[in-house]
């Protein structure tokens, strides 16, 4: 069974910094890209960062200098490292990979797995 399994949400000040990590397991994870998605209550689901199988990142212009994404082909995880983090950027962070490539939401259905979200709360 394909599956993503994110972890490392949590409660963080701003100025504060988390990394979220997201375990894969079931498909051949180095071939896909891998990326985060969030979303913010009462706000729609916004693609954070990804990185294709050749290494190659992209990221949202709103995380841009504060966020890295990472992925460990040996550990099959990807991870997201957050650093001084914002009270905007506090919503339920999901995990996912695709086949096609990056940014995922150049794809009319992004994400062929997805991962269950994980908290971020940011607090002033």
């Amino acid at each position: 069974d394909v599956q993503l399994q994110a972890s490392g949400g949590g409660l963080v000040q701003a100025g504060g910094s988390l990394r979220l990590s997201c375990a894969a397991s079931g498909f051949s994870f180095r071939d896909y890209a891998k990326g985060w998605f969030r979303q913010a209550p009462g706000k729609e689901r916004e693609e954070v960062s990804c990185v294709t199988s050749d290494g190659i990142t992209y990221y949202a212009d709103s995380v841009k200098g504060r966020f890295t994404i990472i992925s460990d082909n040996a550990k099959k995880t990807v991870y997201l490292q957050m650093n001084s983090l914002k009270l905007e950027d506090t919503a339920v962070y999901y995990c996912a990979a695709d086949f096609r490539g990056c940014p995922m939401t150049t794809w009319v259905n992004p994400g062929d797995y997805w991962g269950q979200g994980t908290q971020v709360t940011v607090s002033s």
